[in-house]
């Protein structure tokens, strides 16, 4: 297969992965079990360069007196790479691959008229160690160790081929990769990898090296389950009837006496917020104009937003999003006529769960926004 082909069959891949999940790209993650426990596959593209020692050429290139006139080197090609791999947890899983790492070559000529032209090709398979460290949701920092069994396919051309043994040489040998990338999650199932890696390899004439290959690939995680629907708003209890024994004979009726009275409702997260968002969408505010109405009549005191995550991302990065949920809140509040320095804000992150992050369901319920109001209300005795 052409590498024409090849990069032809990695975009038809490509387009078709994205195209299936651009509908899910904003949904939120609520399937980290599966997530981090799935099969993927994947496919990579980008630029190769390799570094390999000529030494020993050179020298056979200047034997019986001949000096070296010009040595000219094609360090750079185009590979491609497809791999299959088997999440672990959260942080590790482990992957094998096929790799096509392009051909390099030289030029050299020689006093004496001498020329000799040589071209090595790499592919191989690999098997890797992947190591992820998540920064966010949906940004993590990725490192790989592991070993390549590659193939080394070499030609040589010239009227000097007395320097190399054999003129179209091969070998298979193992050796040692690593790599660094970042990875970007368009949704649970669908992400982008850009990595470089470095494969120690052989190139069939007693020369070792290393060729570093910069790709571009895209990921996808197999056997997405449906996606749990999000928890409705908590409404507030209705307030009890008071009932009013009559009065034996008309009297004045008694003066209004304030009673203290506190007040706090919950709602998820969801219905509140876009996902990984901190604005207060519309369905959001009906749910607060709703919550205010019910406070009519309150000498409202002081009134708490308090938010919440459930465990899903780094601790630092849920407090934050947690106050920016409480900090939305109470600034809808405030616009609707609540003094702002009645109103004051708390962000919890994920260290008050009220139910079991292990299961989805669970993780719906830990991600919320209670508000507390505390005041009084004039009854008649």
């Amino acid at each position: 297969m052409t590498i024409a082909k090849h990069i032809g069959a990695l975009s038809v891949i490509g387009c078709a992965l994205l195209a299936s999940q651009a509908a899910r790209a904003d949904e939120p993650f609520v399937n980290p079990e599966w997530a981090n426990s799935a099969w993927y596959i994947g496919a990579g593209i980008g630029q190769s360069r390799a570094n390999i020692d000529n030494e020993r050429l050179t020298r056979s290139l200047t034997a019986n007196g001949a000096s070296l006139n010009s040595f000219k080197v094609d360090e750079r090609d185009l590979a491609y790479k497809l791999f299959v791999g088997k999440q672990l947890n959260r942080y590790f899983a482990v992957e094998a691959g096929f790799f096509d790492l392009g051909k390099f070559g030289f030029d050299a000529s020689t006093s004496q008229n001498g020329r000799l032209v040589g071209e090595a090709g790499f592919r191989g398979v690999n098997m890797d160690l992947v190591a992820q460290l998540p920064m966010s949701d949906r940004f993590s920092v990725l490192g790989r160790i592991g070993m390549n069994y590659a193939k080394a396919s070499t030609h040589f051309s010239g009227n000097r081929l007395f320097a190399v043994t054999n003129p179209h040489p091969s070998e298979r040998k193992l050796n040692a990769k690593a790599g660094l990338g970042l990875e970007f999650k368009f949704s649970e199932a669908l992400a982008l990898r850009g990595e470089v890696e470095r494969y120690r390899v052989n190139d069939a004439v007693g020369n070792r090296g290393d060729v570093d290959m910069a790709s571009l690939s895209l990921v996808y995680k197999l056997g997405r389950p449906a996606a749990s629907r999000p928890a409705p708003v908590e409404p507030m209890p209705a307030p009890a009837p008071v009932t009013v024994a009559p009065a034996p004979a008309p009297a004045a009726p008694a003066p209004a006496a304030p009673v203290a009275v506190s007040e706090k409702v919950s709602f998820a997260a969801e219905a509140l917020f876009d996902f990984d968002k901190s604005v207060v969408k519309p369905e959001g505010k009906a749910a607060l104009d709703d919550l205010l109405n019910k406070l009519q009549g309150m000498n409202t005191e002081v009134m708490v937003t308090v938010g919440h995550t459930d465990s899903v991302g780094t601790d630092a990065y849920n407090q934050k999003l947690s106050m920016r949920r409480a900090e939305a809140v109470k600034a809808y509040i405030v616009s609707k006529g609540v003094e702002a320095g009645r109103v004051y804000t708390e962000g919890k992150g994920e260290t008050q769960p009220v139910a079991d992050n292990k299961s989805a369901e669970g993780r719906a319920k830990n991600r919320r926004v209670t508000v507390e109001v505390v005041g009084t209300r004039s009854v008649n005795k």
